[in-house]
């Protein structure tokens, strides 16, 4: 059973920057692909990115150029590093992963982005 716990949300005035991360346990985490979603208040749940295990990226279109992807194979952890933050990326975040034919998701870290 992998469990995945997102951690440093928090309010940033726009313009701000803050860093996401996610920590993995219960898995190899180094054959797990990871994906980061967010989900905004009355919106459906977007796909943001995902990091493969090889370290390639990818981003949507909203947030790339200023949002980066990485992972610590070391730590188990994949980073969500988010510049330029503009009050539209207020959201909660999710990381996840499909791992043995099974899907897991974090239970998410807010942010709030707001002067």
């Amino acid at each position: 059973q992998v469990q995945l716990v997102e951690s440093g949300g928090g309010l940033v005035q726009p313009g701000g920057s803050l860093r996401l991360s996610c920590a993995a346990s219960g898995g190899i985490f180094s054959i797990m692909g990871m994906r980061w979603y967010r989900q905004a208040p009355g919106k459906q749940r977007e796909w943001v990115g995902f990091i493969s295990i090889g370290g390639n990226t990818a981003a949507a279109d909203s947030v790339k150029g200023r949002f980066t992807i990485s992972r610590d194979n070391a730590k188990n952890t994949v980073y969500l590093q988010m510049n330029s933050l503009k009050p539209e990326d207020t959201a909660v975040y999710y990381c996840n992963t499909d791992y043995r034919s099974q899907t897991y998701w974090g239970q998410g870290t807010q942010v709030t982005v707001s002067s």
